[in-house]
């Protein structure tokens, strides 16, 4: 069943725990559709009197925050080993090569890396364990989560929310439309992301194959 159609037979309650708790689990590190859902529901909230943006952003901002949280206390405890695991159970996602594009990011950008991760579909997965997993200052790693939740949750429900109140009649019969656009981004954002981890496994191959000099 088409997203917003579903999220359309539930009460708004419904919504926003619905929404918090698939963004919280994405952020945690569960492949889940998280942006999908709330872009769905922020449609629904500029055509629907009964769910408002302001709560539905906040509740989307909250399932960032704490999921993330979550995924980075999990990170810590578990360390590489819960890597390993999380490879052979989701090779799609947790993939070695996956691992290594996301720690080059880490090393290169720290805090940033956690922000900007929020933007793309295959990091949020990936910011809140493996900053655990490097032992990112929690200071930080909160700074850097509850910023990039704010901006990435309110923002998309802000701007949902205004294109749908703009366009209200073009919507209601094009509503789609906007799913397609947030797939879209998140396939082109996962295919380069994929092309990058393919290039860093490839790399870490090579390196561990070069033969070591001998000593006298």
């Amino acid at each position: 069943m088409h997203v917003q159609e579903w999220l359309d037979t539930v009460p708004a309650a419904a919504v926003y725990a619905v929404v918090a708790l698939v963004i919280g689990l994405e952020s945690l590190g569960i492949p889940l559709p998280g942006e999908i859902v709330l872009v769905s529901a922020a449609l629904m909230s500029s055509q629907h009197s009964g769910i408002n943006p302001i709560v539905l952003g906040v509740c989307a901002t909250l399932g960032a925050v704490v999921g993330d949280s979550i995924g980075y206390a999990i990170g810590r405890k578990g360390g590489r080993p819960l890597l390993a695991w999380l490879g052979k159970k989701f090779p799609r996602h947790f993939g070695e090569g996956h691992v290594a594009t996301a720690e080059r990011s880490f090393e290169k950008w720290g805090m940033w890396a956690v922000f900007f991760g929020r933007f793309i579909a295959l990091l949020r997965i990936f910011a809140g364990p493996l900053a655990g997993v490097l032992h990112m200052p929690y200071w930080k790693f909160l700074i850097a989560n509850l910023l990039g939740g704010i901006c990435w949750a309110g923002g998309t429900t802000a701007v949902i929310y205004y294109v749908g109140v703009v366009a209200e009649d073009w919507l209601k019969r094009f509503s789609y439309l906007g799913l397609v656009a947030a797939a879209l981004i998140g396939l082109t954002s996962m295919l380069v992301l994929k092309r990058k981890a393919k290039k860093a496994a490839a790399e870490k191959r090579a390196s561990e194959q070069e033969p070591v000099p001998a000593t006298d």
